[in-house]
Parts: C-alpha cells; structure tokens; sequence
C-alpha cells in the first residue's frame, strides 16, 4: 500500500467506456445497421434529385449549360401550361370531395347495423390498381350507352322524361305527297273527311322498326272522320310493290304522331296505330296533315364524359371513387377516439343532428381531416395512372396533368432538361405541403 492510499487520498479515476444510446446500442453498431438504408436512401431518393436539379439546367443534349431556359419553358409552353391549370383543379376539388365523402360515409356508418359491410364495400377500391381502376372507368365512361354504364343510366333517365323516336331516319321518298316542315314533313294539299290519305315515308331499315310495329293495312274512310296510314312504302323495284300503295309486305309507321294543322295552328292530332292506320275527327277536314318533328327525333346517346369538356371531372371522379375509402377510414379511426360525453351534452342542450355535427363533430375531428387532405394533396400532386390510361388521344391534352407531362416531355418528345425542370417544380410544390403535415403529426403527438 502506497503513502497516498494510507493518507485515504481519492482513488484515481477509471478509463472513459465507450457512450452507449438509450437502448443500449452502440452507436457504432447502430450506424452499421442503419447504413444499408442510407445506401439506398442516397441511391435512389438523392440522388436522382441532386441529377434531375442538375439536368434541368442543361441543354437538350446535356452537354452546355441553358441557364433557366427550361424554367421559363414551364410557363410559357401550352401544354405544360394546361397541365399546370389542370393541376390545381385537382388539388383543390379531388381531396376536399374525398374528405367530404368520407367524413358523411364515417359520420353515418356509426349509426347503421351494417356500418362493418359498407365500411368494407367502401374501401375495397384501394385494393385495385390505378391502372385496373383507369381500364374500369374508361369502359363506364363509354360514349355506347350499351358499354358505358355512366351513359346508360343517364340514357335511361333521360329518355323516361323524355323519350327518343323509332323513325330518326324516316323521310318522305319519290314522289311523295309530303314536304318539309320544320324538321317534320306536311301534305301538300288539304285533306277531307271520307277520304283516305296516304303518309308513305322511307328510310327506315326493317330491324329498327318498333317491335309492336305491324303489316300495314290501308284504312277504310269513315263519315266525318279523315283516315289514313303512315307506313313504310318500301318498293324493291319495277314489278316489286307499288309504289305510294299499301303492299302486303310493308310494316306500319306504329306510334306516329300525326297532326292536322289549320292556319299554322294544330286543330286535331291522333297516333297511328300499330298497323299506320289512323282517324281523325271532322275538326280536320279541310286541314294540311303534319308529322311533327318528335317523330324523327335522334336517339339520345348521352353525355360524352371523355370530351375536351369534362374529361377532367371524369378523371376526379375515379379518383374519389378509389380514395373515399381510404379517407372515411382514417376519419372513422378518428370518429372513435371522440368523447361520446360531448356529444350527449350537445344534445342534452338542445342540439339537433347537424348542429352536433357541424359544432361538435366536425371541430373535434379538424385534426385528422386536415392530416387527411393534405396527404391527398401530396397525391394528386403526383397523380399521372388515372390521366394516362382513361381519356382517350383525342382528348387527353385536356386532361394533361404535370405527371402525364413529365412522361411526355421526358420519352415520347425527347425534351429531359424541361423534364427535369417539370420533376424539380413538382417536388417544390410537394415540400411545403409535407412539411406542414409533419408538424401537424408533431403537435399531435406532443399533445
């Protein structure tokens, strides 16, 4: 034992070990782990920003430098232009009606004994691909209202309120008694009781004839009535039918409407029955026979949801339809976590429903309705499968998207430097916005 020991003197302080982290990882270790990541991270994430900032920069043949020529190219070219305009539609309509949607469809799932089912039926579009998504709606959005099933329905309700005609084509043929009139056909002359008159039209094929249509008889004259038949006068040649005359071979004009029109005013008016025949009372002798314009009115096809007009809204819309799930899920998960007191209070004050809704509901749920938007504003920003596959050559300009442009600029126009420009723009519009939603996540788990 030394002098100092014996003194009781402090003993010396001991070698510094190596600082551990919390866990107790070595740092060393833990920097081995993560390196892989990091590897990638700066592969595949870094480094194609640090290129694609650089490239942007260059020429078309990346060879000399172009200054801010390709930034200035963004807002100056038609088609980025567009694609730019067609962007913000996006970004301020496609997350709002999915959060909206989502928000109504958790908010009443809650009170419905089958709220699992719908939750289910719901989000189960997120399970498809954009690109299947893309080649489900570009079939619903067919122009065929016997393909696209967006145009049958609105066919079908239209034509309940409004129905088409069987005789679109129909048109008086050689030498017809009748004449043009305001999109309908007129007898030359007059007509009178006792008499029969002939309403021959042609143009029709046989299997667009009406199904109840029958062969046509000519109509015997009554007293006090003017009769007649509007018919199919179908003459295959000399020898072959006659022509202007009832044929046994020939189908009735089944449902057409007939008018007899006096000083430009309709005094009578009948249909004709399914063999053409038809009878008018004594009002119309005297008057000119008209087929108005109904009966020849075109087959209402529908709305053309893939045309310059409404390609965009059309595109919106599949969009929703796959993210309306995804958003009424996070809201639901949200929904929970609400204080069922407070809502009772509410309504214990003498709220209704929707001022519960609106006052309550909708406060407490601000925070995951804005984590929800925002994320989808990040994805429309990005949004290009939908607009790629679903308008058609003829109208996808329309639909161009700053994505869709990216790809054009990039392969098909041989353009990299404004591609470039077009993938540095895209990420600055993205960054703020993830930004803001991740201090948003930070006050809510600070809280």
């Amino acid at each position: 034992m030394t002098s100092a020991t014996a003194a009781g003197a402090p003993p010396a302080p001991a070698a510094p070990k190596s600082r551990k982290s919390v866990t107790g990882t070595r740092r060393a270790v833990a920097a081995l782990f993560l390196l892989p990541a990091l590897v990638l991270l700066g592969a595949l994430v870094v480094y194609p920003i640090g290129y694609s900032v650089i490239r942007s920069f260059l020429d078309r043949s990346g060879g000399s430098f172009a200054g801010v020529d390709n930034y200035k190219a963004l807002f100056t070219d038609d088609g980025i232009r567009t694609a730019l305009k067609n962007n913000i539609i996006w970004v301020v309509f496609a997350p709002t009606v999915s959060t909206a949607l989502g928000l109504v469809f958790a908010v009443l799932t809650e009170r419905v004994r089958w709220g699992t089912a719908f939750k289910l039926v719901v989000f189960m579009p997120m399970a498809i691909s954009m690109l299947a998504a893309g080649i489900i709606f570009r079939l619903v959005y067919d122009q065929d209202p016997d393909r696209g099933v967006a145009n049958a329905v609105w066919v079908g309700v239209h034509d309940t309120f409004a129905p088409s005609s069987a005789f679109p084509k129909a048109h008086p043929g050689r030498e017809s008694p009748l004449k043009p009139d305001r999109g309908g056909f007129l007898t030359r002359t007059t007509v009178h009781t006792g008499e029969w008159v002939a309403l021959p039209l042609v143009g029709v094929a046989p299997d667009q004839m009406p199904k109840s249509a029958k062969r046509a008889v000519r109509a015997a004259p009554e007293p006090g009535k003017v009769t007649g038949t509007a018919w199919q006068d179908f003459t295959r040649g000399k020898g072959v039918g006659r022509l202007g005359a009832v044929d046994p071979s020939e189908q009735g004009y089944a449902g057409m409407r007939i008018e007899a029109v006096k000083n430009g005013r309709v005094v009578a008016s009948t249909k004709a029955a399914d063999d053409g025949t038809f009878a008018l009372p004594a009002a119309a002798d005297g008057a000119q026979l008209r087929l108005p314009a109904s009966n020849f009115r075109e087959p209402y096809n529908g709305v053309d949801w893939l045309g310059p007009a409404l390609v965009t809204p059309a595109v919106i819309g599949a969009y929703v339809w796959m993210w309306a799930g995804f958003a009424m899920v996070l809201i639901a998960a949200g929904l929970a976590g609400v204080p069922r007191e407070l809502l009772e209070a509410a309504r214990v004050d003498g709220a209704n429903e929707w001022q519960v809704f609106r006052r309550v509901t909708v406060p407490l749920l601000a925070p995951v309705l804005a984590v929800v938007t925002v994320t989808l504003m990040i994805n429309v920003l990005k949004i290009f499968d939908l607009v790629f596959i679903i308008p058609p050559g003829s109208s996808q300009d329309d639909a161009n998207v700053l994505a869709l442009e990216l790809y054009r600029k990039g392969f098909s126009e041989d353009q990299p430097g404004i591609a470039s420009a077009i993938a540095v723009f895209l990420l600055l519009l993205v960054i703020p916005v993830m930004l803001f939603n991740i201090r948003r996540l930070r006050r809510e788990v600070r809280r």
